[in-house]
């Protein structure tokens, strides 16, 4: 079983930057690749981005692209999504997900772990 809490999100206008966080307990995180999802009032989850196992190989959603960035510290057991340049479409409640494999991937139905989510709201 693995827990994710994530953490960071909040209130910033178009333009600015948030560092999301998310804590996953277990002893194997490096087994496991990691992806944020984000889903908007009224819409679908939508893949934001991922990362495999080692931290080596990450991918991206078109609309984020060049201005979010992902990563993972394995010794804390946390990925993390820097997201700078922000706009208001970004504004979602983003999730972190964890796929017991270390390959990651853009399709939401293969993560078996999912956080809270926390809420991005961005103001224009």
């Amino acid at each position: 079983q693995v827990q994710l809490v994530e953490s960071g999100g909040g209130l910033v206008q178009a333009g600015g930057s948030l560092r999301l966080s998310c804590a996953a307990s277990g002893r194997t995180f490096s087994t496991y690749a990691m992806g944020w999802f984000r889903q908007a009032p009224g819409s679908e989850r939508e893949f934001v981005a991922t990362i495999s196992g080692s931290g080596a190989a990450t991918l991206y959603a078109n609309s984020v692209k060049g201005r979010f960035s992902i990563s993972r510290d394995n010794a804390k057991n946390t990925v993390y999504l820097q997201m700078n340049s922000l706009k208001p479409g970004d504004t979602a409640v983003y999730y972190c997900a964890a796929r017991n494999l270390p390959f990651g991937t853009d399709q939401s139905n293969l993560y078996g772990y999912w956080g809270q989510g926390t809420q991005v709201t961005v103001s224009s």
